[in-house]
C-alpha cells in the first residue's frame, strides 16, 4: 500500500461583481492505485474506466477488463449507429484504448452502483474535485474524459487529476446500500 499524499492548498484569484477575491481551495488527498493492473499488464494505457471500477467495487482488474472487452464487442455487433461504426473502424474493443459511456454505464449500474448527476445541460459546473465537494464513502467520479475512484475523499488513481481543485465533476456512481 502506498502512502497517501496530502492535498495541496491552492489559491484561486478571481473577480465577481466588480470585486476582486482570493479564495483558498483544498485539493483532495491522493493515493497511487492501479487497481491491480500491474499483476496482468506492463506499461501505461487509457484504462481509467477499468481501473476505477476495480478499485471501487473490489473486483479483480482482469475480470472487469474481460467484461468490458466483451461489452465493447457486443456493442459493435448489436448496434448500428455512428459510435459502433467508429469503434469497429478503429478496432476499439480493448478497454485499454478507452471506453464509451454508452458501454460502461449499464455495467456499473448492474454491479450495484447508482448514478448521481451533478450537472444538467446549461447549468455550468457546480462541483469540483476538491476535498469539500467530493462525496463521502466510495464513489466513481465522472470527470471530463476521465473516470477516477474516490475512497473516503482520497483520490485512488495513477495520477492526481484534480487540476488544482478546478476539475469539474459531472456526476458520480455511488455504491447502493445493501
Amino acid at each position: 500500500m502506498t502512502k497517501i499524499k496530502k492535498g495541496k492548498i491552492y489559491i484561486h484569484l478571481g473577480r465577481a461583481g466588480g470585486i476582486d477575491y482570493r479564495k483558498r481551495i483544498w485539493g483532495c488527498d491522493f493515493q497511487y492505485n492501479d487497481g491491480g493492473r500491474s499483476k496482468y499488464f506492463k506499461g501505461t494505457s487509457g484504462d481509467c474506466v477499468v481501473r476505477a471500477i476495480s478499485i471501487a467495487s473490489g473486483f479483480d482488474y482482469k475480470s472487469v477488463y474481460d467484461d468490458l472487452f466483451n461489452l465493447n464487442q457486443n456493442y459493435i455487433d448489436d448496434h448500428n449507429n455512428k459510435l459502433s461504426r467508429q469503434m469497429e473502424l478503429r478496432n476499439q474493443t480493448s478497454p485499454r484504448n478507452g471506453n464509451f459511456k454508452q458501454v460502461y454505464h449499464q455495467y456499473i449500474i448492474d454491479i450495484g452502483f447508482k448514478w448521481v448527476p451533478l450537472m444538467t445541460i446549461g447549468s455550468g459546473c457546480k462541483y469540483h474535485l476538491r476535498k469539500d465537494e467530493v462525496p463521502n464513502g466510495t464513489a466513481i467520479l465522472s470527470l471530463s474524459r476521465h473516470l477516477t475512484c474516490v475512497v473516503d475523499k482520497v483520490i485512488n488513481d495513477i495520477y492526481n487529476p484534480d487540476r488544482q481543485g478546478m476539475r469539474c465533476i459531472y456526476g458520480y456512481y455511488q455504491k447502493e446500500a445493501q
